[in-house]
């Protein structure tokens, strides 16, 4: 025994010597250290020990990682955010909406039809038109679609829209910049809301074109609640006309900024600040969303034959339901997320290509050790493993690290947008996935050129 005991101590000796920081390396073997689950915790072990040693190095290796994978997440929660916020938006108006907007026809037509000079570009919800969108439709239109023999069936409600932007409004001594849209009755009804104090506006006083409005919450808290005044029978000045405040409508939310507007009856506004037989966008209410389609091809022939617009001829105005919105905006949304997860992208290649470079440096540096654990009985697999859990090892822990900061950066953006902080299953994932593949391709290299390594010249160096 002592004689047996003897070289072993004194392999340890030098070993531990040449090896310096790792003599758990040396450790006497059992038989048990031979099968996959105990090589493979051995592993693990001593690459949390060699990263551990240099955790400086690791940290900084680690950096273009942790950046990217934080931009990715920052990039996506907002985007997730954005869209969440948009679909409440058009989900809490319903999928049995049409929404008609001006249009272009490049032909000139009789009748209500005009000359074109637009792309046809659509617009959002309540939004005004663009330059250059030619004015098609009128309030003809829309009573067209509701009444008399050209009357739809399964036609809800019709509200027609004329919104001024960029109106002052006074109340004593407060004033703000706002938007007025003229709207009929219906409108409420149709978009769903309720009110939280007073009353909408009538039918009847929409066709008397009655002075009176209702404030969204934006304008209601700049112009009466930060004095601590009730609004209710108040008098606004919109265009030195005065308003009577008959209500005011709840926090809405969402894209079309509703609560920064002040809503008038149509008429009024037709003939107070549009000041013109256009209108610029009708709304419809489907009876049963099943019906939506029937009801968008006989509106579409109805304004058809009242533009006199022929065979042939484009349209001057455009029809688009609730559902293709949702449908256009989630096809935006995806290709703005994915241009940010690919600018990201170029950061966690460039942090792949440190991981690749700093590893192909432990490789030189760690050489002796390479070549005893060769001459120990370690396969050139083990050596591959070793710094390959290395890799992934570094590639995890930065993933997770941008996994924290870019979840930080998130809550930051869409708190400061008012929008939803949306956390999916991806989200938490991807950064994962992201690593693991990035320590995997990256770490692949330095550790097969371990593995290659002969240990009789491996260990020439000792």
């Amino acid at each position: 025994m002592k004689t047996t005991d003897r070289p072993t101590e004194a392999t340890n000796s030098a070993a531990t010597s040449a090896v310096g920081s790792s003599p758990r390396l040396l450790l006497p073997l059992k038989s048990q250290d031979f099968d996959r689950a105990h090589k493979l915790e051995s592993n693990v072990s001593m690459a949390m020990d060699a990263l551990w040693a240099n955790r400086l190095r690791s940290l900084l290796t680690a950096l273009g990682i942790i950046i990217g994978v934080a931009s990715v997440i920052a990039a996506f929660t907002m985007t997730q955010g954005v869209s969440a916020n948009v679909t409440n938006t058009i989900s809490s108006l319903g999928t049995n909406l049409i929404f008609i907007t001006p249009g272009t026809n490049n032909t000139t037509s009789g009748g209500g039809g005009v000359s074109g000079g637009s792309n046809g570009t659509k617009r959002s919800i309540g939004s005004i038109a663009p330059t250059g969108i030619t004015q098609s439709l009128t309030q003809g239109d829309a009573q067209a679609i509701t009444d008399g023999p050209t009357r739809i069936p399964d036609v809800a409600a019709v509200s027609s829209v004329i919104s001024s932007a960029n109106q002052q409004v006074i109340s004593g001594s407060q004033n703000w910049i706002t938007t007025v849209q003229g709207v009929n009755a219906s409108f409420l009804s149709i978009h769903n809301w309720s009110i939280e104090e007073g009353n909408w506006f009538s039918s009847s006083d929409d066709q008397a074109g009655k002075l009176v409005a209702v404030l969204g919450q934006t304008v209601y808290q700049q112009l009466f609640a930060d004095i601590g005044e009730d609004p209710l029978g108040k008098t606004i000045l919109i265009g030195n006309a005065p308003y009577r405040v008959v209500g005011v409508l709840p926090v809405q939310g969402g894209a079309s900024n509703s609560d920064n507007m002040i809503y008038v009856p149509f008429t009024t506004a037709l003939n107070r600040l549009n000041n013109s037989r256009y209108v610029d966008q009708i709304l419809v209410q489907v009876d049963d969303p099943g019906n939506v389609g029937t009801v968008q091809q006989a509106i579409t022939s109805l304004l058809e034959q009242r533009h006199r617009i022929t065979k042939g001829m484009a349209d001057d105005f455009n029809l688009t339901t609730s559902q293709q919105l949702l449908q256009t905006f989630n096809q935006s949304i995806s290709l703005f997320t994915a241009l940010l997860v690919g600018i990201a992208s170029i950061s966690l290649t460039v942090g792949g290509i440190g991981i690749m470079n700093i590893m192909i440096v432990s490789v030189t540096e760690r050489t002796r050790e390479i070549g005893l654990r060769m001459s120990l009985g370690a396969g050139r697999q083990d050596i591959r493993n070793q710094f390959l859990i290395e890799a992934l090892t570094l590639s995890l822990v930065g993933g997770t690290i941008g996994l924290l900061i870019g979840l930080l950066l998130g809550y930051g953006i869409t708190a400061g947008l008012a929008i939803p902080f949306v956390i999916t299953p991806i989200s938490l994932a991807l950064p994962f996935a992201v690593s693991a593949g990035i320590g995997v391709i990256f770490g692949f290299y330095p550790a097969a050129r371990a593995a290659r390594l002969d240990p009789v010249v491996a260990l020439r160096s000792l």
